[in-house]
């Protein structure tokens, strides 16, 4: 027995919803995969904020209709498709769909959408290869502590410079 129309609207309402909050879109090829791989990759998306979803292209069709953020995503609604939509950490769920494609050897990214800007599978990859959130901040703030240390020393070596000119000064006097 099919869905009825009530159902799928439930769900076409339920796609936009998440694509209202997402920040990106991955497209995944999920052929061959089974259920326990299906919910080990949702379990894995759950710590960036991501969550995979498997829906006819047509419904994700309806639910991008008339959005313009979401409307390049059309391109890759082909074949059957699983949705990771992410609302939070996008590198850590690139991550995540990598290192789930990495154990499997089973789906493959078709692309993905970000701030309206079609991604490559390189692009993709790109993204999965930059630190995460929390080494960059660390990275920053260890720059900047470095720079305020230099500034320091530089600003404390002017008296000490000039005490010891002086210095000479007075004992080259004598």
């Amino acid at each position: 027995m099919g869905r009825t129309l009530e159902s799928k609207q439930q769900i076409v309402d339920e796609l936009k919803g998440l694509l209202g909050e997402a920040e990106m879109a991955l497209v995944l090829d999920f052929k061959g995969l089974s259920i326990k791989e299906m919910s080990d990759l949702r379990i894995r998306l759950q710590a960036s904020k991501g969550v995979c979803k498997v829906t006819k292209n047509t419904l994700m069709r309806r639910a991008i209709d008339g959005n313009t953020a979401w409307a390049n995503l059309d391109s890759l609604l082909t074949g059957s498709n699983a949705f990771v939509l992410v609302k939070g950490d996008v590198g850590g769920a690139v991550k995540a769909v990598q290192s789930f494609q990495k154990d499997t050897k089973k789906s493959e990214v078709k692309g993905g959408l970000f701030e309206g800007k079609l991604l490559s599978e390189k692009d993709i990859k790109a993204i999965g290869d930059l630190p995460s959130k929390e080494v960059l901040m660390a990275q920053i703030a260890g720059a900047i502590n470095a720079v305020a240390t230099k500034l320091a020393v530089g600003i404390n070596e002017v008296p000490s410079g000039l005490a010891r000119a002086l210095k000479q000064h007075a004992e080259g006097d004598s």
